[in-house]
């Protein structure tokens, strides 16, 4: 009768062990966690949603509106009285010479001019980039805009007017409002032609130029004026969130079930208006 010692049971086992290993497929492998990975930061944003760069200030929005109208009102302030390689006194010369004893009332209605443009292309059918409120809204800012720093500087000022009428004649508040009533046209029609916008702007150059026929201001006065009159209407647009006139509307609409104090139940809905 054979038998086993325990050395060979042993060795029998550590083969029967190795045979299997070799032939079973292996199940799982164990991918090491990279040490670089951050999960400090993996539920900032959950979504997804890329990230906008900031850009820098020099190409903000309000830099941009104001680029235009600080050319004008620098160039209207630099040329007040005598000033200036040709300044406002060598303007009124020119002027004076060429078209002696000239007077028109034109200028007092024309100011309005690209405001009954507005409205008409408006009744036309022409699509406008605001609704109507907010057409309107804007217009009242930039209004109300234009209003404060005309007074403010025609009180600050005090510059006489060319025919010694009054001192308040920096800057000429007809040729800004004209100008800002033509930068609301041309801003909302651009997109469907460029065209009225150069009507309207016409408008107002014609009312800067009969300001200083009618010998009632400055070079300066009507150069500031334009640059106030777009300033102010690039500001209304700027600060304008074009929220009224909407009819909201059900957006992430979701329901939960909630318990109340005494074993009741209910459900909570819960919406956010668009």
């Amino acid at each position: 009768m054979s038998s086993f010692s325990p050395y060979a049971l042993r060795r029998a086992t550590a083969g029967l062990l190795l045979g299997a290993a070799s032939i079973l497929p292996l199940t799982a492998q164990v991918q090491p966690v990279p040490a670089s990975a951050d999960t400090l930061r993996k539920y900032e944003n959950p979504a997804g949603i890329p990230t906008v760069a900031k850009q820098p200030w020099y190409k903000g929005k309000l830099v941009k509106a104001s680029i235009v109208p600080a050319l004008l009102i620098g160039y209207g302030a630099s040329t007040i009285n005598g000033n200036g390689f040709y300044s406002s006194y060598d303007a009124r010369r020119d002027i004076q010479k060429q078209f002696p004893g000239f007077h028109t009332k034109a200028d007092d209605f024309l100011i309005l001019a690209p405001y009954l443009e507005l409205g008409a292309v408006a009744l036309a059918g022409v699509k406008s980039r605001n609704d109507r409120i907010n057409t309107l809204l804007v217009i009242g800012k930039s209004e109300l805009i234009f209003g404060a720093l005309t007074y403010a500087l025609k009180n600050t000022t005090k510059v006489l007017r060319p025919d010694g009428s009054t001192r308040n004649s920096f800057p000429s508040g007809h040729t800004a409002q004209a100008f800002l009533a033509a930068s609301i046209v041309h801003t909302e029609f651009r997109d469907q032609s460029q065209w009225y916008g150069v009507g309207a702007y016409t408008i107002a150059t014609s009312v800067a130029a009969l300001r200083m026929l009618n010998d009632r201001h400055w070079q300066s006065d009507v150069f500031a004026g334009a640059g106030i009159g777009i300033l102010s209407a690039h500001l209304g647009y700027l600060t304008h969130r074009n929220r009224w006139g909407r009819k909201p509307y059900l957006k992430g609409v979701s329901a939960s079930p909630m318990a109340w104090p005494g074993g009741a139940t209910g459900l909570t809905v819960t919406w956010r208006a668009q």
